[in-house]
């Protein structure tokens, strides 16, 4: 992305404001073991459900762990598996794609079939059956959510691909005898970038947000692992006497989903020449 393009997304005050949240989610979750902050496992009995206080500013929870301290940690888990699933999905529904839109005919019939299965299965009830086949832990949450997130990227860049192969420099790689991979891997893919960046900047919530509710259901990360889904699940019995212990983790949850939004948003505008038509129009 060109150094004019950044300079138009930052002029987008959504996406700035996305941008310096997803800044800070980083530095935390990088920061996280050099902070002063208590250890997000270390129990507390005199502290039982602190409230928000100068000593514990977020509270602590039923066994005197700081909030604070497990909602900076929490990030750490959150970005793993952002990433993680986002590449799952991308080495699978980008090759498939990819293989799909180049050679068309019965191989693209077969891909885009087993493509279509797939998408007409409830994502939820997929998730669920995936993650309660594997077991609990934060690793086949991350397998699971990464198993149905292909689908997208395989139908975008199929999409992507049956144009661009059409293309003038296409054929003339084709005539000069370049080789399939090369052409894939040199002239098509490169032109697939902005969709991609788009609705990368939006799987990544996506998959926090599955494998939030993946955990909170019991089939993700296991306490006592500060994950944010997790401290939902462990807070919900007490949301009455402690509201704290619920309510940071899904703010922590809603302002990171909302800040790749923004991003993911702002890039659609700026990256698609279509969207900007519409805006200018409206």
């Amino acid at each position: 992305m060109s150094f004019q393009k950044l300079k138009g997304l930052s002029r987008n005050k959504m996406s700035l404001f996305g941008m310096l949240m997803i800044l800070i989610i980083i530095l935390s979750a990088i920061l996280a073991p050099f902070l002063p902050l208590q250890d997000p496992n270390e129990q507390k009995y005199m502290e039982l459900f602190s409230p928000p206080s100068l000593d514990h500013p977020l509270g602590t929870d039923q066994y005197g762990r700081s909030m604070l301290s497990r909602v900076i940690f929490g990030s750490r888990y959150a970005l793993l598996v952002g990433v993680a699933v986002v590449g799952i999905e991308v080495v699978i529904g980008v090759t498939l794609g990819l293989v799909a839109g180049f050679y068309g005919g019965i191989i693209e019939t077969v891909i885009m079939r087993i493509n279509d299965v797939m998408l007409s299965i409830p994502a939820m009830v997929l998730a669920l059956a995936i993650a309660g086949f594997l077991g609990g832990g934060l690793i086949n949450v991350i397998i699971a959510v990464g198993i149905i997130g292909w689908r997208g990227y395989t139908r975008l860049i199929r999409s992507e691909v049956l144009s661009i192969r059409e293309e003038t420099y296409v054929e003339a790689a084709n005539a000069t005898g370049c080789g399939d991979l090369h052409i894939m891997r040199s002239h098509i893919l490169p032109n697939t970038v902005s969709s991609f960046l788009v609705y990368t900047t939006l799987q990544i919530p996506a998959a926090i947000l599955w494998a939030a509710g993946l955990s909170f259901l019991g089939l993700g990360a296991q306490p006592p692992t500060p994950e944010w889904g997790a401290m939902l699940a462990e807070g919900r019995d007490f949301i009455r006497q402690a509201w704290w212990i619920t309510t940071f983790p899904g703010l922590a949850i809603m302002l990171t989903v909302l800040s790749f939004n923004f991003v993911g948003d702002g890039l659609r505008d700026l990256l698609d020449p279509r969207a900007k038509s519409r805006m200018g129009e409206a």
